[in-house]
C-alpha cells in the first residue's frame, strides 16, 4: 500500500492484487493489535543483511518522521512505549485504513481476493503478463510485495521467492527471526514446568546483546531478549544469559559465604524462587537445600560465572508458525537499493520482507515496509 499509493500520486495507473480476502492482516495482529507502526530511533544497525550498507538510502529518503507525520495527519493517537517504539492508542486498524485511504485517494484499485498463477515477460521482453484468478492483467511494471514465510495461518507464502527464482534472481538462505528457541530436551525436563516466569536479563550470541526481559515457556525460551538474540543464532550455537545484570554477583556470593544460608533461598532473593531451585539443580551436582557457607571460595566465584553467562544450547526454534518475520529473501546485490527495481530485469520491484533486510524488535520492520515501499513507489 505504500508503494501503490505513492506511485499514484505520481499519476501511474496502480492495480493491487491481493490473495487473501482481508487486507493487512500482518498489521492487524501487530503489538498485540496496537501496531507498533515505527521506531524513531531508526538506524541502518538495526538491521541484518548480507549487505547491511544496502537499507541505507531508503531509510534516509523516508524516515520515521516521514510516518509519523502521516499518522498526525489522519489523527491517529499514539504512544511511546520504550526505546523509540510507537505504537497506536487505539487499534491497529487504524493504520490500515489510513494506508488504504491514501491508496485510493491516489487512484488505486484493489482486486482482492485475486491469485496469480502465472507471470511471463510481455512482447519484446519488456513489461509483465500476469494470469490471475481474476483474469488476465498486462503491465509495464510488476511490484514485489508479498512478505516472508512467518505466520502462515494468516496468509504468509513462498510467492515472492519463486517470482524471484523464476526470473534468475538469487534469493538468500531463509530462516525463521524474531522467534522463541526450544530447549533441548536435558533442560526442557528441568525448565519445562516453569512456565510463564519472567527475568531482567542480558542475552547475548554471537556478537549481539540485547537487555530485555525473558519468559520461559513450557517448549522454551521466549520474551523480547530470545526474540531479539534470535535473529543471530545458528543452530548448535550456544546463548549466554546474565540473569544478575544489575548484580556484582562474585562480590555479593563472597559477601555471604560464611551466611548459613541455604543458597536457594540467597539466588532467591535476586531470582524468582522456583527459577532458582531448578537453575541450580540443572547447574550443580550438589543440592540447592546446601548452606552457602558450604562452599569454598572457588565454587562461589563458578557460580558467579554461570550467573552472569548461563549457557544455554537451544534445540531449535518454534518455527515460522511463530516467528514475527523471515531472516533472508532477495538477495540486496541483485536490487538497486535507490529504486528496488531488480539489475537483472528491467520493472520488476521488490520490497518490504521479502527481500534480504531484517530488523530487529521494536518497529524496525515495519519502518523497513514503509521505506523501501515509498522508494519503489517514487521510481516504479
Amino acid at each position: 500500500m505504500m508503494c501503490a499509493m505513492e506511485a499514484g500520486k505520481r499519476g501511474r495507473s496502480v492495480l493491487l492484487l491481493d490473495h487473501a480476502s482481508k487486507l493487512a492482516e500482518k498489521i492487524r495482529i501487530s503489538g498485540g493489535g496496537r501496531c507498533n507502526f515505527t521506531n524513531r530511533h531508526t538506524v541502518p544497525e538495526n538491521f541484518l543483511s548480507q549487505n547491511p550498507h544496502f537499507c541505507r538510502s531508503a531509510l534516509a529518503r523516508f524516515t520515521p518522521c516521514h510516518f509519523i507525520e502521516l499518522v498526525e495527519k489522519h489523527r491517529i493517537r499514539y504512544h511511546e512505549k520504550k526505546l523509540g517504539q510507537l505504537f497506536c492508542d487505539e487499534a491497529s486498524r487504524q493504520i490500515i485504513d489510513m494506508l488504504r485511504n491514501e491508496c485510493e485517494a491516489a487512484g488505486v484499485i484493489f482486486q482482492m481476493p485475486c491469485g496469480v498463477s502465472r507471470i511471463d515477460r510481455g512482447f519484446g521482453d519488456t513489461g509483465f503478463v500476469l494470469e490471475t484468478s481474476c483474469g488476465k492483467v498486462m503491465t509495464d511494471a510488476l511490484v514485489v510485495a508479498t512478505g516472508g514465510l512467518s505466520i502462515p495461518q494468516i496468509g504468509a507464502s513462498p510467492f515472492g521467492y519463486r517470482i524471484a527464482e523464476q526470473f534468475g534472481i538469487n534469493v538468500t538462505a531463509l530462516r525463521p527471526a524474531l522467534v522463541p528457541l526450544t530447549f533441548a530436551p536435558e533442560q526442557l525436563s528441568v525448565f519445562s514446568g516453569l512456565s510463564g516466569i519472567a527475568l531482567d536479563t542480558i542475552v547475548s550470541c554471537n556478537g549481539a546483546h540485547f537487555r530485555e526481559n525473558l519468559l520461559i515457556t513450557h517448549r522454551g525460551l521466549s520474551g523480547p531478549a530470545i526474540l531479539q538474540i534470535s535473529s543471530y543464532w545458528r543452530p548448535g550455537d550456544p546463548i549466554h544469559i546474565n540473569l544478575l545484570p544489575e548484580l556484582d554477583a562474585g562480590g555479593w556470593l563472597l559477601d555471604c559465604r560464611y551466611s548459613g544460608t541455604l543458597l536457594s533461598n540467597l539466588l532467591g532473593q535476586h531470582l524468582p524462587r522456583r527459577f532458582a531451585e531448578a537453575w541450580l539443580s540443572a547447574m550443580m551436582s550438589t543440592l540447592p537445600e546446601t548452606p552457602v557457607n558450604q562452599y569454598g571460595n572457588k565454587r562461589l566465584k563458578q557460580l558467579a560465572s554461570q550467573l552472569h553467562a548461563w549457557q544455554v544450547f537451544p534445540n531449535s526454534t518454534t518455527g515460522y508458525k511463530k516467528a514475527e518475520v523471515t531472516l533472508g529473501g532477495i538477495d540486496t546485490a541483485e536490487l538497486s537499493s535507490r529504486t528496488m527495481e531488480s539489475k537483472k530485469v528491467p520493472g520488476l520491484y521488490f520490497v518490504g520482507e521479502v527481500v534480504d533486510v531484517t530488523g530487529q524488535l521494536g518497529g524496525f520492520n515495519f519502518q523497513w515496509a514503509w521505506s523501501s515501499g515509498y522508494v519503489a513507489g517514487q521510481s516504479v
